[in-house]
């Protein structure tokens, strides 16, 4: 396991799904960790189950972002690793979407993640000690194999590969110890496929189809590779990406 003992991370989206077991990785691993989430019984319920701080934040909401961050450094005084995690679907085809539909997943998705990050390397590039930090994007299979009943989810996640990718290679560029790295999971056990079956039925039982695994991800499993990424372990790692997806986009369709 990563030795965490010595980091301060935030993550968003911590109420259920990845979030969830990435606080719980963490936190498990040594570090400090503040979560986030907009739904605040759950997010709050989580933090204080797995020991960890809790903040109620909306991640489309860019003032927010200034007030968590500061609330991370004043209890810890550094922040070493963010995990952008907060993610929505709008279960919305082309022929579907509307433009609150498609602006509120796309804010969320894709803003959101921005702002933390431009929000996280300002308060990484303070950190005692000098600039060092380790960014974690969340992004999806379907940024690479997109879905037509989804048009907003699947161009967000698209949109997540390429920021992570900017982000990265500016940092580098800059001369700051800054890392940003993007994890792609696949057919995973979380509240937003709940919420897209619902939409959908019998969804999770073909997306489990799409891997050779024959199952879906449990979120523990994800959050151990946001871990190790987070972590001091891959130094030389940024502008990568990282598939959880059970073998899934490695698998020709045709068998």
């Amino acid at each position: 396991m990563p030795d965490l003992s010595s980091k301060v991370a935030l993550v968003t989206g911590c109420a259920s799904g990845i979030g969830a077991a990435t606080v719980r990785r963490l936190v498990a691993d040594g570090a400090q960790v503040l979560g986030t989430d907009i739904d605040a019984d759950g997010g709050a319920a989580l933090c204080a189950e797995a020991g960890a701080r809790f903040a109620a934040q909306d991640v489309a909401d860019e003032a927010r972002w200034a007030e968590v961050v500061a609330e991370v450094v004043a209890a810890f005084g550094r922040l070493d690793i963010l995990v952008n995690n907060a993610g929505t679907v709008s279960s919305r085809s082309i022929g579907e979407v509307d433009m609150a539909a498609w602006s509120r997943v796309l804010g969320i998705n894709l803003t959101g993640t921005m702002l933390g990050c431009r929000a996280a390397i300002g308060a990484m590039k303070a950190n005692p000690g000098g600039a060092k930090g380790s960014i974690v994007n969340i992004a999806s299979t379907t940024a690479l194999a997109p879905l037509p009943t989804d048009v907003g989810y699947s161009a967000s996640k698209a949109g997540v590969r390429a920021l992570s990718k900017s982000v990265a290679t500016w940092c580098a560029q800059q001369g700051l110890a800054i890392r940003c790295n993007t994890v792609i999971p696949g057919a995973t056990d979380t509240g937003i496929l709940s919420q897209a079956e619902k939409v959908t039925p019998g969804l999770k039982q073909a997306v489990a189809a799409t891997s050779p695994l024959k199952r879906l991800a449990d979120p523990a499993e994800t959050a151990a590779a946001i871990a190790f990424l987070a972590s001091d372990e891959c130094p030389y790692m940024t502008g990568g990406e990282m598939l959880v997806d059970g073998g899934m986009m490695s698998l020709h369709p045709g068998f």
